[in-house]
């Protein structure tokens, strides 16, 4: 027998990262991308919370929402294996799946209950505006399995060195006092070299958006060039989502 559920979102995640891409492709490899959860109503009461500050990490299950529409596909080509070679949807971690739902893990730096509850998170790989539907406390002893085998993604990727023009460090300098982890997240999310696998032309110039911030760069063989730091809304003052 067939069961329809109904499922609504008990916060909104606040994060760093505006269009998809550039986001790292698994959490925990920009520790620099802090991040918040605010609790939706009736949810945002500091019962609800009860004992999660205890945990170091929590577990986050959302919902792709910006693909939701565009239905699943058995089959995908994941970015690790150079964006050719096809696995089962079942197999991988892609966004287009029969049931929209994604799961990550990020480190919970705190919990504020002034006004509502808003968890504080860092190393987090979830679009801006995510809805959250769940939250779970990550138990190492259960949740890490050192002898686990990772199959096409058994290992970390490589990763590349990142160079800074003189005018995006000038740049970056300028926007210190609102996000002091800013430079060390443009590092990290350079480093995983955010390309289409297919797409390996060193003059090409790409942009890639954190906060209120194009981060104009190009990447040659095994190194990244940030080559501006340019404000798109210089007369907006922005809150750290952190």
């Amino acid at each position: 027998m067939h069961s329809t559920y109904s499922l609504q979102p008990i916060g909104i995640l606040h994060s760093p990262y505006r269009e998809k891409f550039g986001i790292p492709r698994q959490p925990g490899l920009a520790l620099h991308a802090l991040a918040s959860v605010t609790l939706l109503p009736p949810y945002n009461q500091i019962d609800s919370v009860r004992g999660l500050d205890s945990f170091s990490h929590v577990w986050l299950i959302f919902a792709f929402h910006q693909t939701a529409g565009h239905g699943w596909r058995p089959t995908v080509r994941p970015p690790r294996l150079g964006g050719n070679a096809r696995v089962g949807v079942f197999a991988s971690r892609s966004t287009f799946r029969p049931n929209p739902l994604g799961l990550s893990v990020a480190e919970l730096l705190g919990i504020d209950s002034e006004h509502g509850v808003v968890l504080r998170l860092r190393g987090v790989d979830l679009l801006d505006g995510t809805p959250i539907l769940d939250i779970k406390p990550y138990i190492p002893f259960v949740d890490s399995q050192p002898q686990a085998r990772g199959g096409f993604v058994d290992g970390p990727p490589a990763t590349l060195a990142v160079e800074w023009s003189a005018a995006a460090a000038a740049a970056v300098q300028r926007h210190q006092a609102q996000h002091p982890e800013l430079a060390a997240l443009i590092e990290e999310v350079l480093a995983q070299d955010p390309r289409p696998a297919y797409q390996d032309n060193p003059a090409r110039e790409y942009g890639v958006h954190l906060y209120n911030y194009n981060i104009r760069f190009r990447i040659d063989g095994q190194r990244a060039y940030v080559l501006d730091v340019i404000d798109t809304c210089p007369h907006v003052q922005g809150t750290p989502a952190g």
